[in-house]
């Protein structure tokens, strides 16, 4: 296995051809990467968890079963796993209570754990048991609520306009009474 960055040498017996050394500038908080490829998607599939929401990363066990101890059936998170051979884990309520499934990335694939399924994306993974029969996941337990495009467009509206503007905009008395309800930039 190379680290990103590192060669990876090849000469010598097995015996001779240890992890290679890499130098400071080379290291990485992710594990080793069979090729440049899988560690692109690794990066991708991060970068997209941490825009989802319900990417929690470094979590334990016990605390990502203690989150979703009182949550409806079906509310997952994706969290780090804690084990060296993995990278992420999803959790998620069962009838049962918590649950928690490593996700295997192999041959550039993903699958859960003991699952002969396997998927090109984490999210392909994801809709695929969002939407068996079983419905197994079923909402996603996110760091911060997500807030409803009303919400947001009130929110931007009065960045751009500011609160003592709403009278003067040029919509209808029910959208300035909702545009009045919340007039703050927060």
């Amino acid at each position: 296995m190379v680290a990103h960055g590192a060669v990876e040498d090849t000469s010598g017996t097995s015996a001779d051809r240890q992890a290679p050394v890499l130098h400071p500038e080379n290291r990485t908080h992710f594990r080793s990467f069979r090729s440049e490829s899988d560690f692109k998607t690794i990066v991708e599939t991060t970068s997209m968890l941490e825009e989802s929401g319900f990417y929690w990363g470094a979590m334990t066990v016990e605390e990502a079963h203690h989150k979703l101890k009182k949550e409806p059936v079906g509310t997952y998170l994706i969290r780090d796993s804690q084990q060296k051979d993995f990278f992420f884990t999803l959790t998620y309520t069962a009838s049962s209570g918590p649950i928690s499934v490593r996700i295997h990335f192999q041959s550039s694939r993903f699958s859960l754990m003991g699952s002969k399924e396997s998927f090109e994306t984490l999210f392909q993974l994801l809709e695929h048991y969002a939407s068996t029969a079983k419905k197994s996941l079923l909402w996603p337990y996110r760091k911060q609520r997500v807030r409803s495009l009303q919400e947001l467009c009130r929110k931007r509206i009065i960045e751009l306009s500011g609160a003592q503007s709403i009278e003067e905009l040029p919509v209808n008395p029910v959208v300035k009474d909702f545009l009045r309800s919340f007039p703050y930039r927060l």
